[in-house]
């Protein structure tokens, strides 16, 4: 006798019934097939156009400026030369301060230059004054001035000198005493007495001096001695060029020397009054 559980109960006879093999997934699978290659193809024929269309147009180039402020938020560093950026607007301010600094120490310099050439001529003019040589003083003078026709013929007049005013008019009686002796000398046609007065005058000279009227020789001379006197050789000279010819010739070489003594004088005041200039012209210069 079986056992009841081995027996179940009939299977409907469609369930022995062979099954299709192609069935609704099959189709459903082969449809997402097609789609799959049909979506390949489309992609592989529309891709490199695309890239070559977004070659041709970039468009994404306003992304380059955004790496240099990442960069200088992530690294400080990178900020330092940013301070440069307004060197294009500073440089002509620099030009201009460097060209004003240029010419404020071209001005001190030629300032100075003047006053070293001032305070060389007064020297000069302090040194000629004496009755010696003073080339020393002159060369120091060239040295800090340019050249000038003053300053050759004081370098000239420099090497032996002159006599001073005061030997001037120290010197001059004598020669005034033997240049009247000269001017009274008779002439041709004189008697014996005109002689032998001029004789005894040669021996003792006498003239007269001060304030003489006239145009004599004794008036002449006394003018000139007081002009010497005052220090005005011109005026001194101007009496000497109405002496008679005899008289000029004694008081030649008194002449001579109180005409050198004259031409350091003018030079050396000359170039000392344009020193001055000078630098009154540079002070003025350097304080604008």
């Amino acid at each position: 006798m079986s056992d009841a559980s081995d027996i179940s109960a009939p299977k409907d006879p469609a369930a022995y019934r062979p099954r299709p093999l192609l069935g609704a997934t099959f189709w459903a699978m082969i449809a997402l097939c097609v789609l799959c290659v049909l979506a390949g193809v489309a992609v592989a024929g529309f891709l490199p156009r695309w890239w070559a269309a977004r070659g041709a147009h970039p468009a994404p180039a306003v992304a380059a400026p955004a790496e240099p402020a990442s960069t200088a938020s992530a690294t400080p560093l990178a900020t330092a030369p940013a301070p440069a950026a307004p060197q294009p607007a500073a440089a002509p301010e620099l030009q201009r301060l460097s060209a004003r600094v240029g010419v404020l120490e071209s001005r001190q310099s030629h300032l100075a230059q003047a006053a070293a050439g001032a305070l060389a001529a007064a020297t000069v003019a302090e040194a000629s004054q004496g009755s010696g040589p003073f080339a020393e003083e002159v060369a120091s003078l060239a040295a800090a001035a340019p050249p000038s026709p003053e300053l050759m013929a004081l370098s000239r007049l420099a090497q032996s000198g002159a006599p001073s005013r005061t030997a001037l008019a120290a010197s001059f009686p004598d020669y005034a005493a033997r240049a009247a002796s000269a001017g009274h000398a008779p002439g041709g046609k004189a008697g014996w007495m005109d002689r032998i007065g001029y004789m005894l005058s040669k021996v003792v000279s006498l003239r007269r001096v001060g304030d003489v009227p006239g145009d004599s020789a004794d008036a002449l001379l006394a003018r000139a001695e007081r002009a010497v006197g005052d220090g005005d050789l011109d005026r001194a000279f101007r009496a000497l060029d109405r002496l008679p010819p005899a008289a000029r010739r004694e008081m030649a070489p008194w002449r001579e020397r109180a005409e050198r003594r004259a031409e350091i004088d003018r030079d050396a005041q000359a170039l000392r009054a344009h020193a001055l200039q000078e630098l009154a012209a540079e002070t003025r210069a350097s304080g604008a």
